[in-house]
């Protein structure tokens, strides 16, 4: 996974190099996550507690390639999200690289969709540390619209993971039960400020 987070940091790196400055743009980018996982299922049985969303960030860089009305943004970021099951928080850390294909709708405004890469760094349920996950690298899919203003963006998206993805741990004030399970699989709306360099 390394290789694969080098190799995309090093692409936006290239490309930013050896393009023409006015088709080729980077910059930094932060916000908010509103989002919530999968069900989870208690050791006790298959009873499943629905999430609230809550409140997470995100912080990352991105390049913008753009040919007039069409574009492709490759991004990298940091995104730490939330998840509430009557009041035990599930908190996923990872890494993201969506790439996406844009178009100017109208002025400032434009649409876009695209693939989201996903390497999870660390989950946690309620304090405690989750090694099993099914899967450190999954994916998902963005789509949303923006708005550019300057060298200031801003915009909005909706993030779905593909497959479950489930993170077991057992629960150990009651060790004669099975492990519970959580799903791991994001479901969230993003808002991003961004600010091109």
């Amino acid at each position: 996974m390394r290789k694969t987070l080098l190799t995309a940091v090093f692409a936006l790196v290239s490309i930013a190099a050896f393009s023409q400055k006015d088709l080729v743009k980077i910059g930094v980018k932060a916000g908010l996550n509103y989002s919530a996982n999968g069900d989870y299922f208690e050791s006790i049985g298959d009873a499943a507690k629905d999430p609230d969303r809550k409140m997470g960030y995100h912080v990352g860089l991105f390049g913008k390639i753009g040919l007039n009305r069409i574009y492709f943004r490759p991004e990298l970021v940091y995104t730490k999200t939330k998840s509430d099951y009557s009041g035990d928080d599930f908190d996923i850390s990872k890494l993201d690289m969506p790439l996406l294909v844009g178009i100017k709708i109208i002025g400032p405004l434009h649409v876009f969709a695209g693939p989201s890469f996903q390497y999870i760094l660390d989950t946690e349920f309620d304090g405690i540390s989750i090694d099993d996950i099914e899967n450190d690298f999954s994916v998902g899919a963005n789509i949303g619209a923006g708005v550019d203003l300057g060298k200031l963006g801003i915009d909005i998206r909706y993030e779905r993971g593909f497959n479950s993805n489930e993170a077991t741990f057992i629960n150990t004030n009651i060790t004669n039960l099975g492990p519970s399970r959580v799903d791991a699989r994001p479901d969230q709306l993003i808002v991003s400020l961004s600010l091109t360099l």
